[in-house]
């Protein structure tokens, strides 16, 4: 297996992957299917595992890479070779490939119940703090959507100092639920109910996914937490 193919009741004119670290020409500590230029990969490898990613999808195009920042950008993808600094991308068109790139982070996948509006976002705890879903759902222009959630880091993997807690909750009481009190300083929180209740927030509730962890399954994912230098997953989405 080298991709995961997300199940989800979308249209059938959606198309949808998540790559694993598996079946790709990157070495050690990248092994093997590393798609992220930015880590110290050899680029070359990373272009080579690129093209691959393109073969084994029978993708229509390139993928829209974007340099991610841990932001709320969101920009309309558009078939070009440019590099955009951005967390989150989406289309109204046919044969484009959103994409985002992970290693902890949660990728979310978005798609209009109509089939014709789909996005990716990048979405770690700063993107999910600052906004990035609603920003992406406000580029959309529908809320009447269906939401993907990619593998991330899991609930008890993923601690966080109390000042993180605190900003999410001053922000809404309802994140309380998403944190757990591992001591005086530290809590455990769940990435997957942080989105989910964004989600919920701006009336996106056909939510699906969200039973990874990218740090505790190491035959599969690339996790930054678990290995410091390591490579990134990408998680893509197109329609015909």
């Amino acid at each position: 297996m080298t991709w995961i193919k997300p199940d989800w009741p979308v249209k059938s004119n959606i198309n949808a992957a998540v790559t694993l670290r598996s079946g790709g020409v990157s070495q050690s500590p990248f092994d093997s299917f590393n798609l992220a230029l930015h880590v110290n990969d050899d680029p070359e490898k990373v272009c080579q595992n690129r093209k691959l990613l393109s073969t084994m999808l029978q993708l229509p195009c390139e993928p829209i890479w974007l340099e991610q920042v841990h932001g709320h950008q969101v920009v309309k993808a558009e078939n070009t070779e440019q590099i955009i600094k951005a967390d989150a991308s989406f289309t109204d068109k046919a044969h484009i490939v959103c994409a985002v790139l992970t290693a902890d982070c949660l990728p979310i996948l978005l798609a209009s119940d109509d089939g014709a509006k789909i996005a990716a976002i990048h979405a770690g705890w700063r993107g999910l703090y600052s906004g990035v879903i609603a920003n992406t759902v406000n580029s959309i222009g529908t809320i009447n959507i269906k939401a993907w959630l990619g593998p991330a880091i899991g609930v008890d993997c993923f601690e966080v100092g109390k000042g993180v807690r605190d900003a999410f909750v001053k922000k809404s009481t309802k994140f309380i639920q998403a944190f757990t009190e591992k001591n005086e300083d530290k809590y455990l929180a769940d990435i997957y109910k942080l989105a989910t209740i964004e989600l919920a927030s701006i009336g996106i509730k056909q939510v699906f996914g969200g039973n990874f962890c990218t740090v505790t399954d190491k035959e599969l994912f690339y996790s930054y937490r678990r290995d410091g230098e390591t490579g990134r997953m990408a998680t893509l989405i197109w329609r015909d």
